[in-house]
């Protein structure tokens, strides 16, 4: 037996207005000060995969419009919804005030591995630059913190394969049934 690609019509994608309205996963995202405008738009790409609420774009992060964004979300970024918040300690009080959770995605002592984590609520992840993380003062502020297991030489993966992994694991425990 052979295998056929689905084509577009058959994979029933949503427009951008269907999508929009459509209901989302009730997870945002907080990028914290992401210097590459290639990873912000890999990670709007996976964002709406997954029908992420909102994508929080803080410090220095690159916001749309922009060519590189463009590049790697490929129109994501007019579907999701995001908002830039210039300092990410005010986006993750936003947040908490509306009853998310927050989480960061970092290796800290404490750290609750990603296959562990138990979702309760709405819940928001932060995901940090790409050599230093997420700053020290925004995970004094975080409820908690979420660790990639690797078993490999490296210490890191990028910041867009690290959303991949923790969207899809918040959808497997959060998404439709």
């Amino acid at each position: 037996m052979g295998f056929r690609k689905k084509s577009m019509a058959e994979l029933q994608r949503l427009s951008v207005t269907d999508f929009k309205a459509a209901d989302k996963l009730p997870v945002a995202i907080v990028l914290d000060q992401v210097r590459s405008a290639n990873n912000v738009g890999s990670v709007f790409r996976t964002a709406d995969a997954f029908r992420v609420k909102e994508l929080y774009l803080c410090g220095f992060s690159p916001t749309p419009p922009h060519r590189d964004i463009r590049k790697t979300a490929l129109g994501a970024e007019e579907a999701v919804s995001w908002q830039y918040v210039k300092e990410t300690a005010i986006a993750v009080k936003q947040l908490k005030d509306l009853g998310f959770t927050v989480w960061a995605v970092e290796q800290t002592h404490g750290s609750v591995a990603l296959q562990d984590w138990q979702p309760a609520g709405p819940v928001a992840f932060v995901f940090g630059h790409e050599v230093q993380g997420v700053a020290d003062e925004v995970l004094a502020l975080v409820d908690g913190c979420i660790e990639i297991p690797q078993e490999g030489t490296k210490h890191s993966l990028n910041i867009s394969v690290s959303a991949g992994v923790v969207l899809w694991e918040a959808y497997r425990k959060l998404g439709p049934s």
